[in-house]
């Protein structure tokens, strides 16, 4: 198993870079943001995961572990393959995945390309509980926390197909209630249950 390579760029395309490693070139399928972020004859460490089928060996790599550990959740997903993955992790970050899974929100995988409604929701499911965001930076008041956790909550509902209006005006309605929820997921919840069954189509979207 090849578990990480260091070496010199070699060649750069828009997916791939080829690393010299002691004379030996091995080509890597990357995320773009790495041809982006360098050149040839750079320096490059990648941590890396090698799929091995009966007619090709191939290399995948990122700059972080965790990148490497959501790739490789990903890729235990039933549906997943490792160019879907990287397509995942091409358009989200850790964090975003993270978060769109504790939301169970499957709408942003629903974006990627390759990753159809069906495939978007067994991430979802399977993922739930594996991966965990960085903690949110600890705000300046209780006022302005509380306006960014509303934001966030009304982002995620307008991403599931509410219009702007009705979803900024349930999670108003829900955080005015004395005890609500102080976290993404349970807020959302909370205003999903108070929207009710009606689809979003039938709400003015």
């Amino acid at each position: 198993m090849i578990s990480s390579l260091r070496g010199s760029v070699l060649h750069l395309e828009a997916d791939s870079v080829v690393i010299d490693v002691g004379g030996v070139g091995f080509s890597v399928a990357v995320t773009p943001d790495i041809p982006r972020s360098f050149h040839i004859g750079d320096e490059i460490v990648l941590h890396t995961n090698l799929v091995v089928r009966e007619d090709a060996l191939s290399l995948f790599g990122f700059e972080t572990r965790e990148q490497l550990t959501a790739f490789l959740l990903l890729i235990g997903v039933t549906g997943v393959g490792p160019k879907s993955a990287l397509g995942v992790l091409s358009s989200l970050s850790v964090d975003q995945i993270a978060q769109a899974v504790t939301a169970e929100d499957d709408a942003p995988f629903r974006r990627v390309s390759g990753i159809g409604p069906k495939t978007a929701k067994l991430i979802v499911l399977q993922l739930a509980g594996k991966l965990q965001a960085a903690p949110a930076a600890a705000p300046t008041s209780g006022a302005a926390g509380a306006r960014s956790l509303a934001g966030q909550v009304v982002t995620a509902l307008v991403a599931l197909g509410w219009s702007e209006r009705v979803a900024a005006d349930a999670v108003a309605q829900v955080t005015a209630a004395e005890g609500a929820p102080t976290s993404v997921p349970g807020l959302l919840k909370l205003a999903l249950a108070h929207l009710g069954p009606a689809r979003p189509e039938q709400t003015g979207v």
